[in-house]
C-alpha cells in the first residue's frame, strides 16, 4: 500500500500539465500496462480459444475437440487449429471442413507434421 507522501510526490509531478498533457499522460500509462497482455494474448494460445476458432469454422464441438487434442498431443497446437486445418487442406488441395474431418478422425497427422518440418517449424 502506497503513503500518503507517495501520493502526495505523484500529485505534485503533474500537477503542472495541461489538460492535453494529462490525457497524453493517461494513454502513455495505459499502454504501458496493456501492452503486455496483449503481447501474451497475441502469442499464446489455449484449448478452449482454438476449439472456439474451429466453431466458428463451422466444425461441431465435438469435432473442434477431436481436432484440438491431436494437436495438443502432437505439439501443433501453438500453430492455432483453424491455421492447422487450413494447412492440411491446401496439402490435400481438398475442402477444409474434409481436412478437418480427417484430422479430427485422426488422419494424415504425419503429412502436417513433414509439412510443418520442411518449413522450418513455422
Amino acid at each position: 500500500m502506497q503513503s500518503g507522501n507517495s501520493l502526495e510526490k505523484r500529485r505534485e509531478d503533474i500537477a503542472a500539465l495541461s489538460d492535453e498533457e494529462l490525457k497524453e499522460r493517461f494513454w502513455e500509462l495505459a499502454r504501458e500496462i496493456v501492452t503486455p497482455l496483449h503481447d501474451l494474448a497475441y502469442n499464446h494460445t489455449s484449448p478452449s480459444i482454438e476449439r472456439s476458432v474451429l466453431l466458428r469454422m463451422g466444425f461441431s464441438s465435438i469435432e473442434s475437440e477431436a481436432i484440438v487434442s491431436r494437436a495438443v498431443r502432437f505439439g501443433l497446437l501453438g500453430k492455432g487449429a483453424g491455421h492447422l486445418v487450413l494447412k492440411y487442406a491446401s496439402i490435400i488441395q481438398g475442402d477444409y471442413v474434409a481436412a478437418g474431418r480427417a484430422l479430427g478422425a485422426d488422419e494424415s497427422w504425419d503429412a502436417l507434421l513433414a509439412a510443418f518440418r520442411g518449413e522450418g517449424g513455422r
